[in-house]
C-alpha cells in the first residue's frame, strides 16, 4: 500500500514538472506587451485621440439648434394707454360727423376717454435652425488636421511605451538567465569539491595529506552552499518579477534561450538613415507640425467669419399662432481683437521657430545617441571575448594545479584559489553575455529597429 501511495506522489510530481511552460525571450516579451498596464494605458489615450479626431471632422458639418420658450408675466410686456378721439384725423372726422349722430350719446362720449392696450402677458415661443460655415479663416480645417497630428503623436508615444515596456522585460529575462548559468557554474564547482574533498579524505586517511587540506575544502564547501542559497532566493525573487510583469499566472516556469554570441556587425545601422525611423525623431516632427498648425489657427481666429443658415420659428405672443421660416447669412468680423490677436500670432511664430530650432538639435543629440550605444555595444562584445578567453585560461590554470596538488608540489590554498578563479571567470562571463544582450537592445531601440 505504501508503494502505491509513493508512486501515486512520485507520478503527480512528474507531471507537475512536465507540465511546466517553457518561453523564448520573443514569447515573455509579447505577452509583456499583452498584459502590461502601461500599454492599456496608451491605448487609451490612442482612442481618446481617435474619438477627439472624429469630433473635430464633425464641425464641417451644419449646427443645427433648437429652442424653447414658455412665460408667464405678472403684467404685460408692451403696455399703452391710447385715446380715440385724438387719434382719429380731422378729415376722418368730418366724414364721419352724419354717421355720428346716429350713434348713442354713451358712444361718443367713450371716444373722449382714454383705452389702456397690453400684450404679451405670455406666450410661447419655438424654432429650430442649422448654421454652416462657411468660411472660418481655416479654423475648422487646421483644426482637423491638428487632431490628426494628436492621434499620431498618441501612436508614437504607445511606440516609446512599448520600446520601455519590452527593454524591462527582456532585463529580467537576462538576468533570470544569468541566475540559472551562475547556478550551473556554482553546482559544477560544487560537484568539483566534492571529489576533491574525497580525495583529500582518502589522503588525510591514508597519512599522506594534512587534515588543514580537508578544512580548507569543506570551508570552500559551505561558502559554495552560502552562493547557491543566495542565487536559489534570486532566481525566485527575478522569476516572480517576470511572471508579474510579463502577466503569467504562475511561476514555474523556465525560460530557453541561446549562450552563444552573435557577432554586432549584423547589427550596425546607418545613424543618418536610421534617425528618420526613430519614434523621437518623428515626435519632434510632429511637434514642429503643431506649432505651424497652431500659428495657422491662432491667424484663423482673427479673420472674418461667414456662414449661411436657414430655421423655422413659431410664436403666439399675439395671442394668436404664427409660424414662419427664414434663411440668413451672417458676417463676423473682429475689430479690437486683432490688437491682442496679432501678438497672438507672433507668440505662436515664435513656437514654431523654437521647434523647428530644437529638431536639429535634438536630432544631432539622437545620433550621438546612436553611436553611443554602438559603442557600448562594441566594447561589450569585447569583454564578452575577453570573459571567454579568461575561461579556457582558468581551466588551464585550475588542471594544472590540480595536477601539481596531487603530485605534492603545491598547496591547497593555490588549489582552493585556482578553483575561485574558474569560477570568478565563468561568472563574468555570464555577466558579459548578459550585459551584451542588454546594449545590443539599447542599441536597436536607439536606431528605431
Amino acid at each position: 500500500m505504501i508503494n502505491k501511495i509513493f508512486a501515486f506522489v512520485l507520478c503527480c510530481l512528474c507531471c507537475g514538472f512536465a507540465s511546466a511552460q517553457t518561453y523564448t525571450l520573443e514569447q515573455l516579451k509579447d505577452s509583456a506587451l499583452h498584459n502590461n498596464f502601461t500599454i492599456r494605458s496608451a491605448q487609451y489615450d490612442i482612442e481618446a485621440a481617435s474619438q477627439q479626431r472624429k469630433e473635430a471632422f464633425t464641425k464641417f458639418f451644419p449646427n443645427i439648434s433648437g429652442t424653447g420658450l414658455w412665460f408667464n408675466a405678472d403684467k404685460a410686456m408692451a403696455q399703452t394707454t391710447v385715446t380715440p378721439s385724438e387719434i382719429i384725423p380731422p378729415e376722418l372726422g368730418s366724414s364721419l360727423a352724419p354717421l355720428a349722430q346716429l350713434l348713442p350719446a354713451e358712444a361718443l362720449a367713450a371716444l373722449a376717454n382714454p383705452v389702456t392696450i397690453s400684450m404679451m402677458k405670455n406666450g410661447i415661443i419655438a424654432g429650430v435652425q442649422a448654421v454652416q460655415p462657411v468660411f472660418a479663416g481655416g479654423q475648422i480645417v487646421n483644426g482637423n488636421k491638428l487632431a490628426k497630428v494628436g492621434e499620431d503623436v498618441s501612436r508614437l508615444q504607445m511606440q516609446l511605451s512599448e520600446n520601455e515596456v519590452e527593454k524591462t522585460a527582456e532585463q529580467y529575462f537576462w538576468q533570470l538567465a544569468s541566475m540559472q548559468e551562475k547556478m550551473k557554474t556554482v553546482e559544477a564547482v560544487e560537484t568539483m569539491l566534492n571529489d576533491i574533498c574525497k580525495d583529500v579524505d582518502v589522503a588525510v586517511r591514508a597519512g599522506v595529506a594534512m587534515r588543514n587540506d580537508l578544512l580548507q575544502v569543506q570551508l570552500r564547501q559551505n561558502d559554495i552552499a552560502s552562493q547557491k542559497l543566495k542565487i536559489r532566493n534570486g532566481l525566485s525573487l527575478v522569476r516572480m518579477l517576470l511572471s508579474q510583469y510579463c502577466g503569467l499566472r504562475d511561476t514555474s516556469f523556465a525560460i530557453s534561450y541561446q549562450t552563444d554570441a552573435i557577432p554586432p556587425l549584423s547589427t550596425k545601422q546607418d545613424h543618418q538613415q536610421a534617425l528618420l525611423a526613430t519614434a523621437e525623431y518623428q515626435l519632434l516632427g510632429k511637434q514642429v507640425e503643431v506649432a505651424n498648425l497652431q500659428k495657422k489657427i491662432a491667424i484663423g481666429q482673427n479673420l472674418p467669419s461667414v456662414a449661411v443658415g436657414a430655421g423655422y420659428n413659431y410664436h403666439n405672443l399675439l395671442e394668436n399662432n404664427r409660424s414662419f421660416g427664414m434663411v440668413f447669412a451672417t458676417v463676423s468680423v473682429p475689430i479690437s481683437d486683432w490688437w491682442g490677436g496679432s501678438h497672438a500670432i507672433k507668440r505662436k511664430k515664435l513656437e514654431q521657430q523654437q521647434a523647428q530650432e530644437q529638431l536639429a538639435d535634438n536630432a544631432e543629440l539622437l545620433k550621438i545617441k546612436m553611436q553611443s550605444a554602438w559603442n557600448s555595444v562594441e566594447e561589450s562584445y569585447q569583454q564578452l571575448q575577453l570573459a571567454q578567453l579568461s575561461i579556457e585560461q582558468a581551466e588551464e590554470n585550475l588542471r594544472l594545479n590540480r595536477d601539481y596538488y596531487n603530485a605534492g608540489i603545491t598547496k591547497m590554498s593555490d588549489l582552493l584559489e585556482a578553483q575561485m578563479l574558474y569560477q570568478q571567470s565563468c561568472d563574468k562571463r555570464t555577466d558579459a553575455f548578459a550585459d551584451y544582450q542588454n546594449k545590443l537592445l539599447e542599441y536597436r531601440q536607439a536606431t528605431g529597429q
